[in-house]
């Protein structure tokens, strides 16, 4: 079992200031070693030129608060709207880098080491942590991890060349997820199926509001278990948070309705479990954003795009421009749906961030199908003016 999996005890305030004070002996014994799904010539996006700003957060706060450390934007915004002021929530992750290509620095190690508890997706999308758990050396370090309970797709059920069929698996986590995988990240497609390089379920459970529900809930008990007297904050917060979900999901149902049992194509294997909600199917081009479509994935895109009569693509941020040349050949538009994997600014890891992008993304599927996504939304919403897609002269990269 590795150090992510293993409940470690609840944070001690004694333990909190040993953390603190064995901090320069943690920094320089991680100064290597920490690991990157990005090849080491490929940049990640931290600072590698003026327009990858990357926003990291300090750990440690003065004023004796809880030190809640998060991993990827949606559960920083989940874990805030929880927390509130309860608690001092930073995410570890630069905002505006993909989970796939994020590559530690000593300074991560030192914010877990002074950390009380750590928030994570789980379903090895944090398949990076191992190492800066280990080398943080902070036995009174809390693990939530969000996923707990939620029903699961496995990525054999995302199906045959790419297609989700959005079949569920019980996930009560009685068995080992010890993150200590082969990620040899060389993204081969040339099996039959997809195989996502997270590991055996699909890890975009947040996609799904109701899925997201049952993430909010395991992240307010675990807030419980670390900070009892914060109960009651926690608990009011997490109930607001979750009335959002649910109207938003009914909001989803009734625009979607319509649709149901149509296919529709995003860029990477990101919607299994909201097409799932949505009685929907989904294909996809890559596995991950960092993958390059082989002929027969483009054969495969463009064949559901006729049968299907999708009058748009849906990229993603991660891969501004994959799909304009494909969409110019079969004479479709490109959009966009937003896995939420990236941000554009600290207002990114805001609560509020997870509704504006959701909603538009529901928009531009409504208009993918051919509908309209004006008429379909509530009317509150209807003042809306939908903005231009921006279509760059990119081209979709073709595997001999």
């Amino acid at each position: 079992m590795s150090h992510l999996s293993r409940k470690t005890n609840l944070f001690q305030m004694s333990g909190r200031t040993i953390n603190r004070v064995s901090l320069a002996v943690v920094s320089t014994a991680v100064a290597i070693g920490l690991g990157s799904c990005a090849p080491p010539d490929e940049p990640t996006g931290a600072g590698d030129s003026p327009e990858a700003e990357v926003a990291t957060e300090t750990g440690a706060s003065p004023t004796g608060e809880l030190q809640v450390v998060t991993t990827i934007l949606p559960v920083t915004q989940f874990t805030r709207a929880v927390a509130g002021d309860r608690a001092e929530v930073s995410q570890l992750l630069p905002y505006n880098v993909d989970p796939h290509d994020f590559q530690a620095r000593p300074e991560d190690v030192q914010r877990l080491a002074q950390a009380d508890v750590l928030v994570i997706n789980g379903l090895e999308m944090e398949f990076f942590l191992d190492d800066l758990v280990a080398n943080a050396e902070n036995p009174n370090l809390t693990t939530i991890d969000s996923s707990e309970g939620i029903a699961l797709i496995s990525n054999e059920d995302i199906g045959v060349e790419g297609h989700s069929h959005g079949h569920s698996h019980d996930h009560d986590h009685d068995h080992d997820h010890d993150h200590d995988h082969d990620h040899d990240h060389d993204h081969d497609q040339s099996e039959a199926g997809h195989h996502h390089a997270h590991g055996e379920y699909n890890p975009h459970i947040w996609l799904d509001p109701m899925r997201a529900m049952q993430q909010v809930e395991n992240i307010r008990d675990g807030l419980i278990a670390a900070d009892p007297d914060g109960e009651e904050t926690y608990t009011a917060n997490a109930a607001v948070f979750i009335e959002q979900l649910q109207e938003l999901d009914a909001e989803f149902a009734e625009m979607l309705q319509p649709f149901a049992g149509q296919t529709f194509v995003a860029f990477h294997d990101f919607a299994p479990y909201f097409a799932d909600r949505y009685n929907l199917e989904t294909e996809y081009l890559v596995d991950v954003p960092a993958a390059n479509p082989s002929p027969e994935d483009v054969r495969r895109i463009s064949e559901t795009v006729q049968a299907e009569n999708l009058k748009a693509l849906l990229t993603e941020p991660a891969a501004e421009g994959q799909f304009v040349s494909l969409a110019q050949d079969l004479d479709v538009g490109v959009s966009s749906f937003n896995p939420i994997e990236i941000g554009s600014s600290p207002a990114s890891l805001e609560p509020e961030y997870y509704f504006t992008v959701m909603r538009q993304n529901v928009k531009n599927l409504v208009e993918a199908f051919g509908g309209s996504a004006q008429s379909s939304l509530p009317s509150f919403l209807r003042l809306w003016k939908p903005q231009p897609v921006a279509m760059m002269p990119q081209t979709v990269r073709l595997r001999s």
